[in-house]
C-alpha cells in the first residue's frame, strides 16, 4: 500500500491530473467560444440567419451524416491548437532558447571533419585528427 501511495503522490502524477482537469475545462470553454461567438460571426459575415453547424447533415439510404457537428469539432480543434501554440509553445520555446544562450558551450566542431567534439578533446573521435584543446590555445 505504501508503494501505491508514493506512486500517487509523485509530482508528475499530480501535475498530469491537474493538466487533464484544466484541459477538459478548457475544451468546454473553447466549445462555447465556437458555438456562441465564432458560429454567429460566420453567420454575420455570410449574411442571413445565424447558422447552426450542429444541425447540418445529409442522408444516404437512411443513414444520417452530421457533417455540421464535425465542423463544430474541427473549429474547436483549430482554436485549441492555435491557443496552445501561441500561448504555450511559442513562449516556452523563447524561454528555453534564452536559457540555452547563457549556457557555456561544451562542444566545438572538429576543424577537419566538422563533427561535434568535446571542447577539451585532443583527438577527434570521428577522423582521429590531432587537436589542441581550447584551454591550451594561445589567445
Amino acid at each position: 500500500m505504501g508503494g501505491f501511495k508514493s506512486f500517487l503522490l509523485r509530482g508528475n502524477i499530480v501535475e498530469l491530473a491537474v493538466a487533464v482537469i484544466i484541459g477538459a475545462t478548457f475544451s468546454g470553454l473553447v466549445q462555447a467560444l465556437v458555438s456562441d461567438l465564432v458560429t454567429p460571426l460566420i453567420g454575420a459575415i455570410a449574411g442571413g440567419k445565424q447558422p447552426n453547424f450542429a444541425d447540418y447533415s445529409f442522408t444516404v439510404n437512411g443513414s444520417q451524416f452530421k457533417y455540421g457537428d464535425f465542423l463544430n469539432h474541427l473549429l474547436t480543434f483549430a482554436i485549441i491548437a492555435a491557443v496552445v501554440y501561441w500561448l504555450i509553445v511559442m513562449p516556452m520555446t523563447r524561454l528555453v532558447s534564452l536559457f540555452d544562450k547563457n549556457k557555456a558551450a561544451t562542444t566545438r566542431p572538429c576543424p577537419e571533419c566538422l563533427s561535434e567534439i568535446p571542447i577539451e578533446a585532443r583527438r577527434c573521435a570521428q577522423c582521429t585528427a590531432e587537436l589542441v584543446p581550447q584551454s591550451e590555445k594561445p589567445r
